[in-house]
């Protein structure tokens, strides 16, 4: 089954063709930012990256007519269950209206769809951010109106959680793992025998900091921050999400830079590096208590876990909860890519949005 994977940035596109689960190529499309500001909307870019693509596979020698499946990035859609759903009209006219929240990834779907009914060819989505497997309990705040959401890095954490299960021999339903996933955004989930009960909302400032937003902060001091006068709300949630974290406090979210000058003695760099891993460490924690301490893998993955010395630091915090593995990066082309070949060779059945 030959298989091409759709994955859009804010200003880029990446797509990979897969023969099954082995990758043929990949290409990632990089955009100027003049020609992205020609569109007055995100979505109005969808014809302008279906088109690009059509260059690319041109390039690479690929006839759109023998791709058996198109699979796609889910964008903000509303809370789901986590699977490989069919590309539909209602999610299309969700996507496109951005009902649920704007995003790069909302092209994803339109896009594939576009050359699925070009060709005649099924296409998908794959544990978009927004799926929602959370414990009720979970779900509670202290403030009735503010219900906490599950936002996070689902399609990398699922495909880690199902790696993990298949070296200990079994399936996700088997074993309850932490997966900790570690890059320009942190999310910790809880998985409970394949649900993710408990995971903080990594796009709604929950959890630890990372390189580029600030996490869970003293929300007292955030209130007053807030009606001082001196930010508007555009640049708070900027402060929050883009601006926070290692980038606030030492003016970079190189993560690679920072742990060099901690190596280097600069104390302010190292207080930074040693509080990112205490936050991570007690989220994880967190998730060991809502697993109620029966937890069979702690997975670290994401960016980051390619620090040899952020991973054996946090694995020193954590270890005494369940053993440590490291898997560095995200696949998310391959993980999008095995979410429809499942389907395909009927392992799976497609879900209906």
């Amino acid at each position: 089954m030959k298989i091409l994977a759709i994955n859009p940035g804010s200003t880029s596109t990446k797509i990979s063709l897969f023969d099954d689960g082995t990758e043929l190529w990949s290409d990632t499309q990089r955009y100027d930012s003049e020609t992205i500001k020609n569109f007055t909307h995100i979505m109005d870019q969808e014809a302008f990256r279906h088109e690009e693509i059509g260059k690319t596979l041109a390039a690479r020698n690929t006839d759109a007519a023998e791709i058996d499946a198109y699979v796609a990035r889910g964008g903000l859609l509303r809370p789901m269950e986590s699977g490989t759903y069919e590309i539909s009209p209602v999610m299309i006219e969700q996507l496109t209206e951005c009902k649920w929240g704007e995003h790069a990834s909302n092209l994803a779907a339109p896009i594939a769809m576009r050359f699925a009914r070009l060709h005649g060819k099924p296409a998908f989505i794959v544990d978009p951010v927004v799926v929602d497997e959370l414990d009720d309990v979970a779900r509670v705040s202290g403030l009735p109106g503010l219900r906490r959401r599950s936002i996070f890095h689902a399609l990398n954490q699922k495909a880690v959680a199902r790696q993990a299960a298949d070296k200990r021999g079994g399936g996700v339903g088997d074993y309850n793992f932490i997966v900790c996933h570690m890059g320009g955004g942190v999310s910790v989930g809880a998985h409970k025998k394949g649900r993710v009960v408990e995971v903080n909302d990594a796009l709604g400032g929950e959890g630890p900091m990372s390189p580029e937003r600030a996490g869970s902060v003293p929300i007292i001091q955030l209130a007053e921050l807030c009606f001082s006068g001196a930010h508007t709300l555009p640049e708070i949630k900027k402060m929050l999400i883009g601006n926070g974290g290692f980038s606030a406090h030492l003016g970079t979210n190189d993560f690679r830079a920072i742990e060099e000058r901690a190596k280097q003695g600069d104390e302010a760099a190292k207080l930074i590096f040693d509080a990112f891993c205490y936050q991570l460490a007690k989220s994880i924690g967190a998730c060991a208590a809502a697993l109620e301490g029966r937890v069979d893998g702690i997975l670290l993955t994401g960016g980051l876990a390619y620090s040899e010395g952020l991973c054996a630091r946090v694995a020193e915090k954590v270890s005494w909860i369940a053993p440590v593995e490291v898997y560095p990066g995200e696949d998310e082309m391959r993980a999008l890519a095995l979410g429809a070949l499942r389907v395909l060779q009927g392992e799976e059945q497609a879900k209906r949005y």
